[in-house]
């Protein structure tokens, strides 16, 4: 009995062993592979993660600037008083109106002009490259031109028009229109539609490109109208698209700060929250407060962001599923 153990126990070490082995040897390709992303990885915690830390720990905290004796512990008072003053409450309530405003517009400017792009006809490559160029704009830029170059009331390309329309009228007083004094929201709504609906239309036309076309030639063939053929078979393939457009743009443009800072200095009800953050950091020196509010932004994106990869992995099943 004690070979024939013997003799089952060293069969049985002669198997274990390799296979602790061959796991050893797994692990250790699986690290000489991760291995280069270790940089760029420890580079990302620093850079993004770190800070995103501290920001949480100062959010809990009693700290202003002006008055450093008072510095303490907090708790849940910054986020409460988020919550519950009606600055922030008006910021946050700009925010939800200028987002789903301009992802809206966005998204049916940018859906017409992928349709009109699908087409072929002369020129269609410039006039893409053409379409493209107010999202390759620097978003400080894009507000400076909207502000001076488009909105002045003086000089600006709107009320040029309308003196020149009305001069072939014979009329001497042209009507004035101050966009960023009668309707600054509108106005800053106006430039960032402007800016994100190429995005849109990039998002949309490459989904247009990947319609099954054997299924449109055959509803064409059996006498579908184009509105019936937009209706029941792009517009169902598009949905994903519509979707991943909309979360991705709402993500952008829910820490838009480059706009309101330029056309209105958040003026006239226009302060979104990460402008309100930036007066409540910079002007009232209230640092625990303005991590608050900051902590509750990148909460809001991040819950954005879940829905916004799940539409792309769903994509990308779709894809893999062809």
């Amino acid at each position: 009995m004690t070979t024939a153990t013997a003799r089952v126990s060293r069969h049985g070490s002669t198997t274990a062993k390799p296979s602790r082995d061959a796991k050893a040897r797994e692990r250790a390709l699986a690290w000489v592979r991760r291995a280069p992303l270790l940089p760029a990885l420890i580079f990302l915690i620093i850079v993004t993660q770190l800070p995103f830390v501290v920001t949480l720990v100062i959010s809990f905290m009693n700290w202003n600037s002006l008055s450093p004796g008072t510095t303490g512990f907090a708790g849940f008072d910054n986020y409460v008083q988020v919550l519950t003053d009606p600055y922030f409450l008006q910021a946050i309530v700009t925010t939800i109106v200028m987002t789903v405003s301009v992802v809206l517009a966005s998204l049916l400017l940018g859906l017409g002009l992928a349709l009109l792009l699908d087409k072929k006809f002369i020129g269609r490559g410039l006039a893409r490259t053409l379409l493209i160029a107010p999202f390759l704009v620097v978003p400080v830029a894009a507000a400076l031109i909207w502000k001076h170059a488009i909105l002045n009331p003086v000089y600006g390309l709107i009320n040029g028009t309308l003196t020149w329309v009305w001069s072939l009228f014979g009329s001497d007083t042209p009507p004035q229109t101050d966009l960023l004094s009668s309707a600054p929201l509108l106005a800053i709504i106006i430039s960032l539609v402007w800016q994100w609906t190429p995005f849109m239309m990039l998002i949309l036309l490459a989904g247009l490109q990947s319609r099954p076309m054997d299924t449109v030639e055959a509803a064409q063939m059996d006498g579908a109208t184009p509105w019936a053929i937009f209706r029941h078979l792009t517009l169902p393939h598009l949905r994903q698209y519509l979707e991943l457009g909309g979360l991705l743009g709402a993500i952008y443009i829910v820490q838009n700060f480059d706009a309101v800072f330029t056309l209105t200095s958040g003026g006239l009800g226009t302060a979104n929250l990460p402008y309100a953050i930036y007066e409540t950091f910079y002007f009232a020196n209230e640092y625990g407060l303005a991590s608050a509010a900051g902590v509750l932004v990148v909460i809001g994106t991040i819950i954005v962001a879940t829905f916004a990869l799940r539409t792309v992995f769903s994509l990308f099943k779709k894809e893999a599923g062809r």
